[in-house]
Order: structure tokens, then C-alpha cells, then sequence
């Protein structure tokens, strides 16, 4: 999609696709009116076949698989010994294989665990990412997915989107006739929507809670799986060390702050800033991390810009 007409390709990590095709605020716009294509085919696509592939899934995620129904989309994570998240996967199962689209540059990493982990479990893992592409686009959108889906809601219950997976050799004709919005628009709605990513909301300490992935990633009834002892010990105590929290900046002031700036209170560091963008409606945005201590109404500087805090993981 970067030989479309004003295409300009997105800074890391999500290089190799657009981050627009001409106007952010456009494609924004026509996104949330339920229109148009996101291309992330620089997102890795891992396919786990076999008889065995959701209870051992199951068995190695933070997520309930054991009785996915065909076509149904769920995200799940896989964790550190110590309760620290290691990957996000956005996966659906066909009926024959699973299949996990998940951040770039991730993906070697998931494969070589899975392949320790098969031990006498009949299951195939595979990283795809060379035949199959991902988009996104607007549940609105009329259109039927291609192939499957995954559908995470929102804060609020509402789909956020769809995850489509299209064989490489068909993303042209899948998109044909269709407006295009590159990353710069759908991570403006992703940061208004307050949706985690791997990699930048996350770093080598993050546990689920700090960052919401509770409420759509983990499962709190299943069975033992690596990380579990922290996910149930911080659940039950209800204190993680630090919260997501929805930044909205001073819109008189003409930069951004960037991924890593500190976010301030009283002078002192509270915080990071994750990701930061320029919504249509909302002006800028930010999410950060801040300590679990910070007060909720307290206003803060991050990255120099004066914030207000939106709760979105409770103090």
C-alpha cells in the first residue's frame, strides 16, 4: 500500500506500511463513520494447527481456550515466570488451526517458546507472516472479513475494530475501491479508546493489571499457566504498582510529547508517556503509566504539556 498515491510510511514500530495517505484527520474521520482499510501487513502472522492446539494453548496464555468456537475472535497474552507480559497475540481459531497476528518484531520470539513448549502435544506452529497480511478496519464496515476476524471491544462494551487476515497475493483486490487510512489515524483512535500496546505501553516489569488487559486478555477461572501465581496474588490484593491512565493535553501547545517523555507531578516524576497522537475531536492525546499513588484529579506534565487525567485502570 505504499505505492498509493500520497503515501507517507509510519516511523517504527510500525514501519514497511503508511501512517497516511495524505490527511490524518480525514481518515480518521471516515474510520469512526465506519469506512475504509488500515493496512498492518508489517504485523507477524503465527498459524497453530493440530487436534492439540487450543487446550495446549490454553494451557500457555493468560486466556480461555479451551472451547473457542470457530470464528471467534479473543486476545490473549503469555507471561514471564514472574507475571510479566512477554506477548500480546489477537487470536481466532478456524475450526483447523489458530491463527495470532501480534506486534512486529515479536514473532520469532513466540514461535521458538511455542516449539520448546510441544513436548508430546500434537500441534504445528508456523510463522506465516510471509503468505498472509493483516488489516484492520471498521466494524461498520459492510464488507465481510475474508478470511476470520477478531473483534476486542472497547472500554465501554462496543467493538473497536476487526482484524482481518488476507493472503498477500489478494490484500490489492481486498482493498480495491476502498478509502485508505494509514496507523497515524487508527492510533489516534486507539489511544482515545485507551487500547494498550505490546512495546510501548508495556516494558521488561508490566504486569495485565496496570494496563486494563484483565478485562479482555486474561481469564481469572481457568487453570495454571506460567505467571499465574502474580496475576492471581495482584488480582486478590488489588494493588498493582502502576495504572494506565488517558492524558488530555493543552491543545495551545504545538508538539506532542514523545514515547518516553516523564510525566510530572510536583515536580517530581510520576510516570512515562506511552503513546501520544492528535484526535479529530478529543485535540491530543496521550496514554502513559503512572504510580498507582498518583491522585486521580491531580493535573500533571507530560513531556512538558500540561495533562488531565481520564481513569482508565482505578487508582
Amino acid at each position: 500500500m505504499l505505492a498509493r498515491p500520497g503515501a507517507v510510511e509510519a516511523d517504527p514500530p510500525d514501519s514497511g506500511v503508511a501512517s497516511h495517505y495524505g490527511d490524518p484527520f480525514v481518515e480518521q474521520r471516515r474510520l469512526e463513520a465506519g469506512e475504509g482499510l488500515v493496512d498492518l501487513s508489517h504485523r507477524p502472522v503465527v498459524r497453530v494447527a493440530g487436534p492439540d492446539r487450543l487446550t495446549w494453548l490454553h494451557s500457555l496464555t493468560t486466556q480461555h481456550l479451551e472451547r473457542l468456537a470457530p470464528g471467534e475472535g479473543t486476545t490473549a497474552l503469555v507471561l514471564s515466570p514472574h507475571g510479566h507480559v512477554e506477548h500480546h497475540l489477537a487470536l481466532v481459531d478456524d475450526g483447523e488451526a489458530v491463527w495470532a497476528h501480534l506486534e512486529p518484531g515479536t514473532a520469532e520470539g513466540l514461535v521458538r517458546f511455542l516449539t520448546t513448549m510441544r513436548f508430546w502435544s500434537q500441534v504445528e506452529v508456523e510463522d506465516v507472516t510471509d503468505r498472509f497480511a493483516v488489516v484492520w478496519e471498521p466494524v461498520a464496515e459492510p464488507r465481510p472479513p475474508h478470511t476470520t476476524r477478531v473483534e476486542p471491544p472497547s472500554r465501554d462494551g462496543s467493538p473497536f475494530g476487526r482484524d482481518v487476515l488476507v493472503p498477500r497475493d489478494e490484500l490489492p483486490a481486498y482493498a480495491e475501491g476502498r478509502p485508505l487510512a494509514g496507523t497515524w489515524a487508527l492510533e489516534a483512535l486507539r489511544i482515545a479508546a485507551a487500547r494498550p500496546r505490546l512495546g510501548l505501553e508495556t516494558d521488561h516489569r508490566t504486569i495485565p493489571h496496570e494496563l486494563d488487559w484483565l478485562r479482555e486478555a486474561v481469564h481469572l477461572d481457568k487453570g495454571c499457566y506460567r505467571g499465574q501465581e502474580t496475576v492471581a496474588r495482584v488480582h486478590n490484593l488489588g494493588r498493582p504498582p502502576r495504572r494506565l491512565v488517558l492524558l488530555h493535553l493543552d491543545g495551545s501547545v504545538e508538539h506532542l510529547p514523545a514515547t518516553g517523555d516523564d510525566v510530572v507531578l510536583d515536580g517530581r516524576a510520576v510516570g512515562r508517556v506511552t503513546s501520544a497522537a492528535r484526535h479529530h475531536e478529543l485535540g491530543p492525546v496521550a496514554l502513559a503509566v503512572v504510580k498507582r499513588n498518583v491522585p486521580v484529579d491531580a493535573p500533571l506534565l507530560a513531556g512538558g504539556v500540561s495533562a488531565a487525567q481520564e481513569v482508565v485502570v482505578p487508582a
